[in-house]
């Protein structure tokens, strides 16, 4: 390893949502206020343009619009800041990690190429390797997220690799319901890696298994239920931990019934962060269904676990 110096996410890290206008242009002017709403729920790192964050139907220069905006940002509230920069255009994701770099940002992530996919885990590591030589201040970890990639390989081989051929590699953000790969990776060197947790229908199994952190999208608007689930698993608390659990896995269970990303984005507006909708090819749930979906979280408990912006 590198002498590249890193704290490892031992905490809540939301993946925060890119906010839009109505005719679906970057409203970069709302990350203050995403920001804030954070910081209110002790969230204090942040994992931008990712799958939440859409990155996929972001151009290039509106990712680099989004990070600049992060950046002015995000240590006014003591926001640590991961920038993916994954891209299918390993040029495109180098310039992000350069500029992450030039923001000084904490860390980068990058998923792995998905419509030319490595064909070896060699591959995704050679990659893995070229990007993080664009950033090579910064920490690095590999986004694993095979059921959108289509990248699927022994995860235990590819941080051998990675550890070999990447100075900067502290470990991944392991969005994989595969707990054993998951404790696999936990077990390796001694436990030298990173490895927040990135499913979080799954965090008190997570935790069991050895996580010390998640990123996650339902933090932006849930953390209080996510702290609760990590007090009572630190607690001995197993039947409360449990119970929060099947609370968490509910609402989301309601958010996916009508499409989950816009569904999120609509919760957001309700606590004062008005994200936008999603952009096209993902759809968004119609006013009707939005009546019935906050009359479905009401009955829930969602909004006990809600703090609104406390800038709105």
């Amino acid at each position: 390893m590198s002498s590249v110096t890193s704290l490892p996410y031992h905490c809540l890290v939301a993946a925060p949502h890119t906010p839009f206008h109505d005719d679906g242009s970057l409203a970069t002017e709302i990350i203050a206020l995403q920001a804030s709403h954070l910081a209110a729920q002790n969230v204090r790192a942040v994992f931008i343009t990712g799958t939440t964050g859409e990155s996929s139907s972001l151009s290039l220069a509106e990712r680099m619009e989004v990070y600049r905006s992060w950046a002015q940002v995000a240590g006014s509230h003591g926001i640590r800041v991961i920038a993916h920069v994954g891209a299918n255009a390993l040029t495109d994701a180098c310039a992000l990690a350069e500029l992450a770099q030039e923001l000084r940002f904490d860390a980068i992530s990058a998923l792995a190429p998905s419509y030319f996919k490595p064909a070896t885990s060699e591959s995704l590591v050679q990659c893995c390797a070229k990007i993080a030589a664009a950033a090579p201040a910064l920490p690095f970890y590999y986004y694993q997220i095979p059921v959108l990639t289509g990248v699927r390989f022994p995860m235990a081989d590819f941080v051998a690799r990675a550890a070999e051929q990447i100075p900067t590699f502290r470990g991944i953000k392991f969005t994989d319901p595969d707990l054993v790969a998951y404790r696999r990776c936990l077990a390796m060197n001694g436990g030298a890696f990173d490895l927040p947790w990135g499913v979080d229908e799954i965090l008190l199994g997570a935790l069991a298994t050895g996580a010390r952190g998640g990123v996650g999208s339902t933090y932006n608007f849930m953390a209080g239920l996510a702290h609760a689930i990590i007090a009572a698993f630190d607690a001995g608390d197993w039947e409360k931990a449990r119970t929060l659990q099947s609370q968490m896995i509910a609402i989301i269970d309601a958010l996916d019934a009508v499409g989950y990303l816009g569904a999120a984005k609509a919760v957001m507006g309700w606590l004062g962060v008005p994200v936008g909708k999603a952009r096209l090819p993902l759809g968004n749930p119609s006013p009707q269904t939005l009546e019935g979906l906050r009359a479905k979280l009401e009955a829930l408990g969602f909004f006990a676990w809600t703090i609104p912006c406390p800038e709105r």
